[in-house]
């Protein structure tokens, strides 16, 4: 566990001054015995914070490089508009709150939202099973009779479904954010739908 700014001030009064100065071993010992539910720190922490002091004057940690992180209020922000309009993709809200898409991306993962796209699929009968036996001990027969039986089967998983209602149950799919309990359906925009 790293040490606080106060963790590193009580280490530099341990060490003490003048002619009262520990040995780096005794300061140890003797933080570890003020802290035993904690991690010992080792000589070279202390030889380290003992440096920095006499260098710069203190023991704070120095401001940290690279790019910012977000900070709350956008974090906020980002969750409120997934709440508020819970159909919204994340580049729609990355362009409303002038952010990166991989940034809420990120937000999204932290607070664990995740997008489902529930998919409408063909329930099984008592009897398809049956009937999927059947169909795989045809097969077989017909292989053994005619050993290119197989080869000559133009196996496809593409099929064209035609809307000829409003709503054909087969070309929607249900949007769900589990978080937020909300369904959207969206219609597919052709006339033809390959499956």
């Amino acid at each position: 566990m790293p040490l606080n700014e106060r963790d590193r001030i009580e280490i530099l009064m341990m060490i003490g001054v003048g002619d009262r100065m520990r040995t780096q071993q005794e300061v140890c010992r003797l933080f570890h015995e003020m802290h035993p539910d904690r991690e010992p720190v080792s000589q070279s922490t202390v030889s380290r914070i003992e440096r920095k002091y006499r260098e710069l004057g203190h023991v704070r940690d120095a401001p940290r490089q690279g790019r910012p992180k977000i900070n709350e209020n956008v974090q906020q922000d980002v969750i409120l508009s997934a709440l508020e309009n819970p159909h919204c993709t994340v580049r729609q809200v990355s362009r409303d709150l002038n952010i990166g898409k991989s940034s809420v991306s990120n937000i999204f993962k932290k607070v664990k939202y995740h997008p489902y796209r529930v998919r409408l699929i063909h329930e099984l009968a008592e009897d398809d099973f049956d009937r999927r036996t059947e169909f795989c001990e045809y097969m077989m027969d017909h292989n053994n009779q005619n050993n290119g039986f197989i080869a000559n089967i133009l196996f496809s998983d593409e099929a064209t479904w035609l809307i000829f209602s409003d709503r054909n149950e087969d070309n929607f799919e249900a949007q769900l954010c589990v978080k937020l309990g909300a369904f959207q359906f969206v219609r597919y925009s052709s006339k033809k739908l390959k499956t």
